[in-house]
């Protein structure tokens, strides 16, 4: 697989990785041997960026690449997140962006991981409470100690960013980024161009809506999280159809799938792209890893860009409780 180095202080991965939250029953139960298998089958494909957070399974997904990873450690980069909590009930509640528990859950990640150093490590959210500078700063002594080797931001604004980015080399900034997900291009992909900064786009097949394979919401289990996204709400899933039905229509033309068509697209909009698709199967994570392999010309580029237009998806990436969570500004 193709590699690309996405940021100025040397952070190299495949243009195409795993987003890793899956295995740990997000989407529904997965059996630990298919979770096992499809890790290891990324590897085997060539796949060297995989992404976790401490929140994922509640640990359980670190501990998961921890023990499964742990050969191939000289051949993959990990990169995992902290910074938000659950409640009880399980559900996303608080953001903790305090020095100490950056050093805390630093620790607690390191021994799942079973790994001595973190090579990507996020905030996962801004805490809206703790002045950036003084997070990054907390990680920046994280650096110093060797346990971890770069600073990522998640779901940050760019001023955010460039805050973070004078107390140390921010290295990369996850956001959602997708065909149906565009804000990154109002301002954020522009500065990480300018600041030398990596963006790892999350979701980039919209959670599976993009490959064209979602045509009913009764396609979903009773219990899947995106049934309560507003853009697989009835109100507007069957308008949403038609993004999927350009991606169908366009991917038969070109020879390849809708999820290939959407990756492709990623890839192609910036060289500091990378992007982390994430699967519970194998044969999935083969017709992503394959993107690498579809190239899209300027005219493919800009057809798709007048098809799909920023604003065409209706309904928000998530419920209202979450986006003031998130302390999103959109």
């Amino acid at each position: 697989m193709k590699t690309r180095q996405i940021s100025n202080t040397g952070f190299e991965v495949t243009g195409i990785g795993l987003g890793c939250m899956g295995l740990s029953g997000f989407y529904g139960a997965v059996e630990a041997n298919e979770a096992e298998a499809t890790l290891l089958h990324a590897v085997e494909l060539g796949v060297t960026h995989f992404d976790t957070a401490d929140v994922y399974g509640d640990g359980h997904n670190e501990e998961l690449i921890g023990r499964v990873l742990k050969p191939y450690r000289n051949k993959v980069k990990v990169a995992t997140k902290f910074g938000l909590i659950r409640n009880k009930e399980g559900q996303l509640s608080e953001v903790n962006g305090h020095p100490d528990y950056v050093k805390a859950c630093c620790d607690k990640s390191l021994s799942r991981l079973n790994l001595e150093q973190i090579d990507l490590y996020y905030l996962h959210r801004i805490d809206p409470k703790v002045p950036i500078e003084e997070t990054v700063a907390a990680m920046a002594e994280l650096v110093k100690k060797g346990k971890i080797q770069f600073i990522g931001l998640s779901g940050s604004s760019v001023e955010q960013l460039k805050r973070a980015h004078q107390v140390h080399p921010i290295t990369a900034v996850q956001v959602e980024y997708s065909l149906w997900s565009r804000e990154p291009e109002q301002e954020l992909l522009t500065a990480c161009e300018e600041l030398g900064i990596g963006l790892v786009a999350y979701s980039p097949l919209g959670r599976g809506f993009l490959s064209g394979k979602i045509r009913s919401i009764d396609q979903l289990p009773a219990n899947d999280p995106r049934r309560k996204l507003p853009r697989f709400t009835q109100e507007f899933f069957n308008e949403n159809l038609k993004i999927a039905d350009v991606v169908i229509e366009f991917a038969k033309q070109k020879g390849c799938t809708p999820a290939q068509v959407a990756l492709a697209w990623l890839l192609a909009k910036s060289s500091r792209i990378a992007i982390i698709p994430g699967t519970r199967k194998r044969k999935n994570l083969e017709e992503n890893v394959n993107a690498d392999k579809v190239i899209l010309t300027k005219l493919e580029l800009e057809e798709l860009n007048n098809l799909i237009p920023p604003g065409m998806a209706l309904g928000g990436r998530y419920p209202e409780h979450l986006m003031k969570l998130f302390n999103f500004k959109e």
